[in-house]
């Protein structure tokens, strides 16, 4: 009767918590990852649910990428080759691991006015980015003009998508940074684990509630990767507004905060190596562990710095989340 209890817990446990596709190397025993709601309190707002999710945990894990100077992914690396430091100390590595697992990804599709001229350009590199999907993907699509709009909801069907994408009509202002917010509320409901979005637009917002600073802090506290195709015309070749001009450094900063990357696009021929090059992004991280030196639960933000052990070629990069949120007794 025993026996028999114990192997019904254990299928039990086993459905509750399915398999993850990565090849880990774990010292350390009963280490445990908890992830609880942010005890802050922000007012309600039924439109844009509020982003809250948090470390609660003795474990800090940071997912990294390390690329070449195209952009390549490097997945030859072992746990000797990396240093993580948390605020100046440095940390010992206790979890490694090579992480391949199915993404849920949020796609946001700039159909503003200032994308009139790129919308044939959104719509291939859309097209060649469902291309290099995994089949296990789950993906969501919002637009967004003077308000963003979830135009598709989590669905694995990408010919729905593309059909969307291919019949938006850009008009207005640009909404991005509260697109980007309420695609954090929608993640809440994603299936899988590693969490992305997408974004393909100009980079110029002159729309939203949020502000940049805002939507910085919502990107810190949310377990989700960004990544960027920016559609931009070749310097000089025409006179956009002060908010696409600063396009590109707003992608750029959101990306690096997340630990995704911003790729400019300037001409369409470019759209199926970006696209490529996202999908093996996605889909070729490094995780790694620590258990922190400081074992403050004070809720307060903690600066993460990750470093390769030894020089490497010239342009090669490490993209990595640059911190997190402490648990708060």
């Amino acid at each position: 009767m025993l026996v028999r209890c114990l192997r019904a817990s254990l299928l039990f446990v086993l459905l509750l918590f399915p398999a993850l596709t990565f090849q880990s190397d774990l010292d350390g025993p009963n280490v445990q990852i908890v992830l609880t709601r942010s005890r802050e309190h922000r007012p309600s707002d039924t439109s844009f649910p509020e982003p809250t999710l948090r470390v609660d945990s003795s474990l800090v894990l940071i997912p990294a990428q390390v690329t070449t100077r195209e952009g390549a992914p490097i997945m030859d690396l072992k746990r000797k080759d990396f240093r993580i430091y948390e605020d100046g100390a440095e940390q010992e590595i206790s979890y490694f691991a090579k992480d391949d697992a199915p993404v849920s990804i949020g796609l946001l599709l700039d159909s503003s006015g200032s994308m009139r001229n790129k919308k044939q350009k959104s719509s291939e590199a859309a097209a060649a980015f469902f291309r290099t999907a995994n089949s296990e993907d789950e993906f969501f699509l919002i637009e967004f003009d003077d308000r963003p709009r979830l135009a598709v909801p989590f669905t694995k069907d990408t010919d729905l998508l593309y059909h969307e994408i291919s019949h938006a009509r850009p008009y207005g202002r640009t909404s991005l940074f509260d697109a980007i917010h309420m695609a954090l509320g929608v993640m809440k409901g994603a299936r899988h684990e590693r969490k992305a979005l997408v974004i393909v637009s100009d980079g110029g917002d002159n729309r939203s509630r949020r502000t940049f600073t805002a939507i910085k802090g919502d990107m810190l506290e949310a377990d989700v990767q960004l990544y960027a195709m920016g559609i931009f015309d070749p310097e000089g070749a025409s006179q956009g507004s002060r908010e696409e001009a600063e396009g590109p450094q707003v992608l750029d900063n959101l990306a690096e905060i997340t630990g995704g990357r911003h790729f400019p696009v300037l001409n369409l021929g470019t759209l199926p190596e970006v696209s490529t090059r996202i999908g093996q992004l996605l889909r070729s991280r490094y995780l790694l562990g620590y258990n922190p030196t400081n074992a403050s639960r004070d809720g307060r933000y903690r600066g993460v710095k990750l470093d390769l052990a030894a020089p490497m070629d010239a342009g090669v990069h490490v993209q990595y989340r640059k911190g997190y949120y402490a648990p708060q007794q």
